[in-house]
Parts: structure tokens; sequence; C-alpha cells
């Protein structure tokens, strides 16, 4: 059965063989890979962080009201939970090409569905198209485990790393150009918090095109047809299938749980800055520095957080994510409302903690999945953390509506604490486990 599903695959995909059986090949498709994912993460990161940084103060503008500001945020990331679900399942079933190119070609006409609401002053049009758009976050997001098909064990959290430091660039220049694209909605006769949102959509279109032109050929189709001949030239017999790799569904969960909870926090947070900075005399390029500062926090140290995570361990960073998280929510709640430096440092920390919980809680995941289920695998846990997401937008806005930013701010601190017995016991189930394992042997 398997040998005729792999000589089916051969057939079909003669090209493949060239990969299959050249570990040189292999190795040059992987760093060729990475170029492609750099580049469009590039795009994808100022796609994301366009809508970001004025989707609560659109949203604020054309409803009137603080008390749901952070309904834009939810809905983008309830857009991005069904995205990465659908993501997952196209990149599993077509490979990564199909399924990320599909996601931010998505993301980008929901952008423009944002940019016509905001024109025609349709709420309706608004909350549909920030749902569609939300499927731009669940790439960008979903794009760094391309980079894993083909790397080893000891390069899983570097190959995520790289993903993640591209996006930087169009991060940090996508709050920063607020200004610019403001302006330049203005002079078409668009509102100016829609302008933002203009560039979203031309980043997005092209991340999704560089990715369906130049990710050829596709690396988890090429991880699998290789994962299918090992299988057959071992001449694997059923009373061995025990002997494959399984999903590990400890490690799926304690990554699924870093990746979340970190999500959480963050999204809790940052969604209100905006708002608080706003209430506080601090004007839209204020707001745009911090923005940019914190999303490059998220994704600029990922080199460095890759090897650590590589070097000393996935545990040990995780636990890392929380008492920076930690920090960073007890910095914005004392810190002086009318300082930008002091808002530009916890929002610095907090997005420094998510980038600590996102790789190491990625490198558990892959580490936990095989091949055979591992894309899906992914989009669902990315499902999670968008809902994730989504709550903490939602509950955001209403938890500042009735106390304040800074019992907001206290509230996501304290909630990163529960990375730090989840962990513990992953590593002590691990622990048991492995010593179970010498007894038998």
């Amino acid at each position: 059965m398997l040998r005729e599903r792999v000589r089916k695959l051969d057939i079909q995909s003669p090209s493949l063989q060239a990969y299959i059986h050249s570990p040189e090949k292999q190795q040059q498709l992987y760093k060729r890979t990475l170029m492609v994912i750099v580049l469009s993460q590039i795009f994808g990161g100022a796609g994301l962080a366009a809508g970001i940084t004025v989707g609560a103060l659109l949203a604020q503008d054309m409803l009137g009201t603080d008390s749901v500001t952070g309904i834009p945020a939810a809905l983008f990331t309830l857009g991005s939970a069904g995205a990465a679900l659908l993501v997952g399942r196209l990149s599993q079933r077509f490979g990564r090409r199909s399924g990320l190119a599909a996601g931010f070609f998505s993301g980008g006409i929901g952008a423009i569905g944002i940019v016509i609401s905001a024109l025609t002053n349709s709420i309706f049009l608004l909350f549909i198209s920030l749902f569609i758009y939300g499927a731009g976050s669940a790439t960008n997001l979903q794009a760094r485990y391309a980079g894993t098909d083909l790397a080893s064990s000891t390069q899983r959290a570097k190959a995520v790393s790289m993903a993640m430091v591209s996006t930087t660039f169009g991060a940090v220049a996508g709050p920063n150009l607020v200004d610019v694209m403001g302006g330049f909605a203005q002079s078409l006769g668009i509102p100016p918090l829609a302008g933002p949102f203009i560039l979203a959509a031309a980043a997005y279109i092209l991340a999704g095109s560089v990715l369906f032109i130049l990710l050829r050929p596709d690396p988890f189709i090429v991880a699998k047809a290789i994962s299918d001949i090992q299988r057959t030239t071992r001449h694997l017999r059923s009373e061995e299938a025990s002997n494959l790799p399984a999903i590990n569904k400890r490690g799926v969960f304690t990554g699924a749980a870093v990746m979340v909870l970190t999500q959480f926090v963050m999204t809790a947070i940052m969604t209100m800055t905006p708002i608080h900075m706003g209430h506080h005399g601090h004007d839209l390029r204020a707001v745009g520095l911090v923005i940019g500062f914190h999303i490059g926090a998220m994704y600029l140290p990922s080199l460095v957080t890759g090897f650590l995570v590589d070097k000393i361990g996935r545990a040990t960073m995780a636990i890392a994510s929380a008492i920076t998280l930690l920090a960073a929510g007890i910095l914005a709640a004392v810190g002086p409302a009318d300082s930008l430096m002091f808002i530009i440092t916890a929002l610095v920390l907090l997005g420094l903690g998510w980038n600590f919980g996102l790789i190491s809680g990625t490198a558990i995941l892959v580490d936990a999945t095989p091949l055979s289920t591992r894309a899906k695998t992914q989009g669902s846990v990315d499902v999670g953390i968008a809902l994730s997401g989504a709550l903490a937008a939602g509950l955001s806005g209403m938890i500042v509506a009735t106390s304040s930013y800074s019992i907001l701010s206290l509230v996501g601190g304290v909630l990163s604490l529960l990375l730090i017995p989840a962990v513990i016991w992953s590593r002590r189930s691990k622990t048991l486990n492995a010593n179970q394992q010498q007894v038998q042997d």
C-alpha cells in the first residue's frame, strides 16, 4: 500500500526525485525556502502591523465609543482562527505554497474591504472585512512553519526565527508609515485612518505572490515524499509500525499552551495601548512609534531567541517568556501614562516575552508532531492561538471601560505565570517517560 502511494507520487512529480535521494539538494532547498519565506514575511509584516496600529482607532472613530474598541482586534483574530484551520488543511493536502498564498491573498481582499467600509461609513462591511483581513495575520504566523519542514531537530528554532526576524522589517515600517499613508488616503478622499489598510492590502497581495511564484518545489511535499520513501526502503511491516514517529500529545499540549497564553497576554495589553495613549495626550505619530518598537521586539530578537531555544532548551525559554511578560504587565500598570519612554519600554518587554513564548512553543510543537499530521496539527493549534487573541482583544476593551488600563496590564502579567507550572509538568513527565524507557531497555 505504501509502495503504491510512493510510486504514484514519483510518477506525478518526477522532479521530486532529485531532492528525495540527494541530501545536498535537500539542504539547498532548505536554504532557498528560507530565502523565499524571508522575502514574503517582509511584505506580510507590513500588512500585519499597519492594521494593528490603527484598527482600534478606526473603530473608535466610526462607532463613537471606547467600550467596543477591542472589537476590530477580536474580529480579525476570529478570522485568523478560521483561516489558520483552512491554511493548515490546505498546506497538509496541497503543500505550503498553496495554503500560504491563499491566506495572504484573502488578507489583502479583507484590507481592501476595510478601506471601502471607511469610505462608505459602513459598519457592517467594516466588521465583515476585518474578519477576512484576519486571514493575513494567520498566514503571517503560519509561514514560520514552512522553514522547519526540511530542518533537522537542531535547526528548527533557528528556522522559525529566520521567518520571524524577517517580519521585523515590514512590521516596524508599517506603523511608522501611518502618517504617510493617512495623508495619501486623505488626498484620495478616503478617511486618514483607512490609509494603513491600503498599505496592508498591497503588502499581503505581494507576500502571497512571492510564495505562489517562488516556493517551488514545495518543501512540505518534498519532506513528506522523503518520509514515505524512507519507510518503504526500510521495508516496514505492520508489526513494526509502532517504531514510526507518533504524535506526542503531551508535547502538543505544552507547545500549544505556551503559544496560546503568550498570545492572550500580549494581545490584551497591546490592543488597548493606543486608546490608553490617546486618553493621555499622545498623538498618532507617538502611537505609531510605540507600536513600531513593540512589533520590533516581537520579531527582531528572533535570531538570538532561536539560537537560545536550540542551545539551552525549549522549557527554559518558555519560563523566560513568563517572567518577561510579567515585567511588561507591571511596568505598563505602574509607569507614568504621560511618559512615552515608560510606555515604549513596557511594550518592548511585552513583545520580547511573546517572542520567547512563540519560538519555544513552536519548537516544542514541531518536535511533537510527525510529518503525516504536522501541517494539520499546526493549523489546529494556530486556531487556538487566534481564538485566544480574539478573546483577549474582546475582553480588553470591557476591562478598561469598567476598571483601567493598569488593572488590565497587571492581570495579564500575573496570568503569564501559568506558563511555569505547565512547562515544569511537561518536563517531569518527559523525565519519567525516559526513566521508564531505560528500565524497559
